[in-house]
């Protein structure tokens, strides 16, 4: 029988989702289904590790039942998740020994201050890449340690398993306890240069190492599954993020990808060599595969689509964040408006969390039209100071800009995104290019495609997007951003 498909389990924050894809990368079928989310105090986020794994299954088992397709024509199963979620689980049973604690969740910030005021802030960034804060998975495996009777021995005696997302679906999946660098660099506890745990990093953050994941390549068979009626090989892991880069077939030093989502995540492909930055961008493993570690650095924004759904939800401004681009267009630009959405502080490059939203500019000419555009231009805006960081970092031009994610649909701000960056804008035609990224990296391991540079004739373009504006006009509308930006800093 013709192993014809690709199956990427694609798990979210807010659902699980499995797509079908063929060999020509063309969907065939998907199922996504939400998940509880569990908020026991706040700024604390939760899920239930089995709900995560039910979820998952169900719409795996869906999409094989609704596309008609037998698990022996299934070549691979390519996983991508929600990255830096931390679940702890009994290494016989199975069974978590509490939720799991969420990417968002903040309940470990006083453990951050304490290792920042200790001095070990340096030495995260050069072996992790990162900056040390409560959402990566680190603390949050020292807090689950603490705080649940009888954990800490366990662990020690090797009782326990430590994991991301990607680990507790392989486990589920295979039996198998494994990671691979694109999740385990997100931790806190992984040396990005040495390619291991770290055992200095484990020592200052108190975790045994008898609880981690063996380490494999991004692209690699990890084990057979036969949960969905035959036995599949799992062939690939990666965190989303990095997922969406290889996705968006950005296999080249220099070439970046835009996801426009809630927040945005800005990831550039460095090559070979990891870039620390000086501007508070995270150097992160892009992928392990062909026996080689790649690297990229990524710029989280924090308010992206939440602008627009903040616009819909609490200004009543809009009934839906599609409209916004029609609304945006009834004026030719902002009249002097901007809004900074710093709902939660400000990221990269500023990183103030003291930072808070405001609109500024108004004037009695001020209307609902020019306030919608300033927020579109707004994602746009703060993309770009994520993306000329980059470009300062690594001293490597950016020529093109791919875009994926639910804003990215809208014309008008991804024009405005080509016209304030001075560079061409790409939107593919499949939407869903983390999932893709994973299929891709599940196909090379089982030879569904021999090489990646094949993975490019199957990337097909929806829309390129040109500058428009000359140099004059984007420095005032650039100036007119950071004036603004300067006003809201604590």
């Amino acid at each position: 029988m013709d192993k014809d498909f690709i199956l990427a389990l694609d798990q979210g924050t807010t659902s699980s989702r499995s797509i079908l894809f063929d060999r020509k990368g063309k969907i065939i079928s998907s199922a996504s289904e939400e998940f509880r989310q569990i908020y026991s105090q706040a700024a604390w986020v939760e899920h239930d590790p089995n709900d995560i794994w039910q979820s998952q299954l169900r719409t795996a088992k869906m999409v094989l039942k609704e596309s008609n397709t037998d698990p022996e024509r299934v070549a691979a199963i390519g996983i991508t998740n929600q990255r830096e979620t931390t679940i702890i689980w009994d290494r016989e049973t199975g069974k978590p020994i509490h939720n799991a604690i969420v990417w968002q969740c903040r309940r470990t910030s006083p453990m951050c201050d304490a290792l920042k005021e200790a001095g070990h802030a340096d030495l995260v960034q050069r072996k992790t890449g990162l900056i040390i804060d409560a959402y990566f998975s680190g603390t949050k495996a020292a807090w689950l340690l603490d705080q649940v009777s009888g954990a800490r021995k366990r662990a020690e005696r090797g009782e326990l398993c430590f994991g991301t997302v990607d680990s507790w679906l392989l486990y589920n999946l295979t039996g198998l306890h494994q990671t691979e660098p694109t999740n385990a660099c997100r931790t806190m506890m992984y040396n990005i240069h040495e390619h291991q745990w770290d055992d200095e990093m484990l020592d200052i953050l108190r975790v045994p190492r008898a609880i981690l994941p063996e380490v494999k390549p991004t692209s690699h068979v990890f084990g057979e599954t036969t949960v969905l009626g035959g036995a599949i090989p799992v062939a690939a892991m990666a965190g989303d993020q990095q997922a969406a880069l290889f996705g968006q077939t950005a296999f080249e030093r220099g070439e970046c990808k835009n996801t426009y989502g809630t927040g945005c995540f800005l990831v550039l492909n460095t090559g070979a060599e990891p870039v620390q930055s000086h501007h508070g961008l995270l150097t992160t493993v892009a992928w392990d595969l062909d026996g080689k570690v790649e690297y990229a650095l990524e710029g989280s924004i924090f308010i992206a689509g939440a602008v627009i759904q903040w616009l819909r939800d609490e200004l009543k401004l809009i009934e839906t964040a599609a409209e916004s681009e029609a609304v945006a267009k009834e004026v030719p630009d902002c009249n002097g408006v901007s809004i900074v959405p710093a709902f939660v502080g400000l990221g990269a490059p500023h990183w103030d969390s003291n930072a808070r939203g405001a609109i500024v500019g108004l004037t009695r000419g001020a209307n609902r039209s020019h306030i919608v555009r300033a927020a579109l231009e707004s994602i746009a805006l703060q993309s770009a100071d994520v993306l000329r960081c980059m470009e300062s970092d690594t001293g490597v031009p950016i020529r093109q800009l791919k875009v994926d994610g639910g804003a990215s649909v809208n014309d008008l701000l991804m024009q405005f995104q080509s016209d304030i960056l001075d560079l061409e804008v790409v939107r593919g035609k499949v939407s869903e290019t983390t999932a893709l990224g994973a299929a891709f990296l599940a196909g090379l391991a089982v030879g569904v495609w021999d090489r990646r540079e094949s993975l490019r004739g199957l990337w097909e373009i929806d829309r390129r997007f040109t500058p428009e504006w000359n140099d004059q006009r984007r420095k005032a509308a650039i100036n007119t951003w950071q004036n603004a930006v300067e006003m809201v800093k604590s």
